[in-house]
């Protein structure tokens, strides 16, 4: 992350915001499901095998649409480039407005099977040589390199390093607390506010500076 320049930080933030305002949505409404942190889902698949085989179906399904939502923005984002990652939010605004349009009329499963779609393609965003570079819906390994940043300060190194990771643990956590918040008030119609934000994040990145 560290290699992007500063207003690339401040779009990561914005696209964490993003995930953790899906993810609090679907969170809430399957009752302990992710569709961003497939880590939570990992574990609620291994215990599911062991207690609650639907339970690890539901996990297991939410897992596969993540990783196809990936492999779709990585074929979008080969080139690794700006035009790529533009490429990329265009496919995730176009998924969440299918999700937003399959909650209003009822069907809230394919609803939430879109959205675990969008969030992995949100993931092609920022790629470098073919890996994702800044990962924008999960934060263990943003935690970890804050936290290695964090004691490279302490020890020397440089001393705001740290703030980029910051921003992004920052973001998700926002964006998770105002998706509870809107799903409480209007349920999944709130997911019209994700598709929104794609759109503006994807004029965003197309306007900014190589």
């Amino acid at each position: 992350m560290l290699r992007y320049k500063r207003r690339h930080w401040a779009l990561a933030a914005g696209l964490s915001a993003l995930a953790g305002y899906a993810d609090a949505n679907a969170f809430v409404h399957l009752g302990g499901y992710f569709v961003s942190f497939m880590s939570g889902n990992s574990t609620r698949l291994g215990v599911g095998l062991a207690t609650q085989l639907e339970s690890a179906a539901l996990a297991g399904g939410l897992i596969s649409l993540f990783v196809v939502g990936v492999m779709l923005g990585a074929l979008l984002n080969k080139t690794s480039d700006k035009a790529g990652g533009v490429r990329v939010l265009v496919l995730v605004s176009a998924t969440l407005v299918l999700a937003s349009g399959l909650a209003s009329a009822g069907a809230a499963n394919f609803a939430i099977a879109a959205l675990a779609c969008a969030m992995g393609a949100m993931n092609g965003v920022f790629q470098r040589e073919g890996e994702v570079s800044i990962g924008v819906t999960y934060m263990t390994g943003t935690l970890v390199r804050m936290g290695q940043r964090l004691a490279a300060a302490l020890t020397g190194g440089a001393r705001w390093d740290w703030l980029a990771y910051l921003s992004l643990w920052l973001g998700l956590v926002a964006g998770a607390a105002l998706g509870a918040f809107a799903y409480g008030a209007i349920g999944l119609s709130a997911l019209w506010a994700a598709a929104g934000a794609g759109a503006v994040f994807s004029f965003v990145l197309a306007r900014l500076p190589d």
